[in-house]
This record gives C-alpha cells, structure tokens and sequence, in this order.
C-alpha cells in the first residue's frame, strides 16, 4: 500500500517539474508540443519545437548533489531509450531523424540550481 503511495508523490513531483521545465523553455522561446508522451520503447517528458527543430526535452530532478547531479543521471542507456522513443514518435508522423532536424535536450534541477543542457546528445 504504501509502495504506490510514494509512486504517486514521485510521480506529481515530476509532473511539477516537468510543467516548470515546460514554462522555463516556453519564455526562452521553444513552442510546447506534448507532454509524458510513452510508447513501447520509453517515455519522453516534454517535445517542444524551437523553431523548424523537434527539441526532445528530458527532465530530471536531484534534491542534492550528494549521488550526483540531475544532469549525470541521464546515463547512456536512458539517452538510447529517449533515442529510441523519439524515433518510434516521428516515425508515426512519417518522420525520421534523416528527415527532420531534432534535438535532444535535459533539463537539470539540482536543489535550486537549474541546468538547461541544449543538444545535451544526438543519435550519432
């Protein structure tokens, strides 16, 4: 019981960081496109359009620094998993990274301090 008690403060935490993520990059311009989006290979936390490019925006938050910041979590298998999930999404739009310009960024919360990581890895 108390199990999915904490899976649904973890989840309204994220959902809290993902709308102020989401607010942060709309006043810097970008265009909010979708949110939580899931398929069969991942989920991706906010895709927002910064001009002609899809941005795929990960969302990550550490109370502290003390395990590492919000920006070192996204390791190189979760980056595979968002790489696979955004090709899944543009594919079902008949779109693929050869054919679109795409961009994966992470936005960082670690304590107070907020990193916003543009082009943070490619699917080179």
């Amino acid at each position: 019981m108390f199990g999915n008690v904490s899976k649904l403060r973890a989840r309204s935490c994220g959902d809290q960081y993902e709308a102020f993520a989401r607010r942060y990059l709309e006043r810097e311009g970008l265009t909010f496109v979708a949110a939580n989006v899931a398929c069969r290979t991942g989920e991706i936390d906010l895709i927002m359009r910064d001009q002609q490019t899809w941005v795929f925006v990960e969302v990550r938050y550490r109370r502290n620094a003390n395990f590492g910041g919000a920006a070192e979590s996204v390791t190189r298998q979760k980056q595979q998993r968002l790489l696979r999930a955004a090709s899944f999404w543009l594919a079902a739009r008949h779109a693929s990274f050869d054919t679109s310009s795409c961009r994966f960024d992470v936005f960082a919360i670690t304590g107070s301090q907020i990193e916003w990581l543009r082009d943070a890895f490619n699917a080179e």
